[in-house]
């Protein structure tokens, strides 16, 4: 990459490496249905890329004004794809008031995103339960820790992480503990109207094939129109 400084204030990047991937992506060739197609390219760079599971999330409050931020993936069900978070925090305070969402995927080391739209919903109780007291001790206490997206003063979150410790009663040294799931943390499911797959090609000709929801087919068994996008 070549970056150029032309005058003060500006900055310019003239050159961008060039994708050379062997495989391709047509209609024709990918699955029918892009669930089972994202497993198959989540199963394929899993090994090759470093954090596969970041994704960008990018919401938009009632004024429709946007923000983007990355978060983890954590599953991928019969009706869509899951994240979980603090429900006061920014993005679900925007979800809450404008219930749709965009997620992207990038895989740099092989040359691949996929690209979500959809409508969110939040998931049950239990089924954030279930994933909660999968989390490391750590991951559950800093779930009571940190009021998501709030300013703190400096080294407040070390005084909120001790009185969480205090409150279940957790000692220094353990590795384990009950810790139960708060009443403000949970998992949101992005509902997908569309699902793009990206491959880049040289020359800027990259792959693209999208997936449309076809109107009025089901959340749990949706039908999909299969169509190709120049790049």
């Amino acid at each position: 990459m070549d970056v150029v400084i032309p005058a003060p204030g500006q900055l310019k990047v003239l050159s961008h490496h060039q994708y050379d991937p062997k495989e391709s992506i047509s209609p024709s060739t990918v699955s029918p249905n892009p669930f089972e197609q994202f497993r198959t390219w989540m199963t394929e760079v899993r090994e090759q890329v470093l954090e596969p599971e970041a994704m960008s999330l990018s919401t938009a409050n009632k004024a429709g004004v946007p923000s983007s931020r990355f978060v983890l993936f954590k599953q991928l069900d019969s009706r869509g794809f899951v994240f979980y978070t603090n429900y006061t925090s920014r993005k679900s305070r925007e979800l809450l008031e404008n219930p749709y969402a965009a997620l992207a995927f990038y895989w740099k080391e092989v040359h691949r995103q996929v690209r979500v739209v959809g409508r969110v919903e939040k998931l049950t109780h239990e089924e954030s339960e279930e994933y909660y007291q999968s989390r490391p001790l750590g991951s559950r206490l800093g779930a009571w820790t940190s009021p998501q997206s709030s300013v703190v003063e400096e080294g407040e979150l070390s005084r909120r992480l001790d009185e969480v410790k205090t409150k279940f009663a957790i000692d220094e040294s353990a590795k384990e503990a009950e810790v139960p799931l708060p009443d403000f943390w949970g998992g949101w499911r992005v509902v997908p109207d569309e699902i793009e797959f990206w491959m880049g090609k040289p020359s800027r000709l990259h792959d693209r094939v999208r997936y449309l929801r076809v109107e009025g087919s089901s959340d749990n068994s949706p039908q999909w129109k299969i169509e190709r996008l120049a790049p």
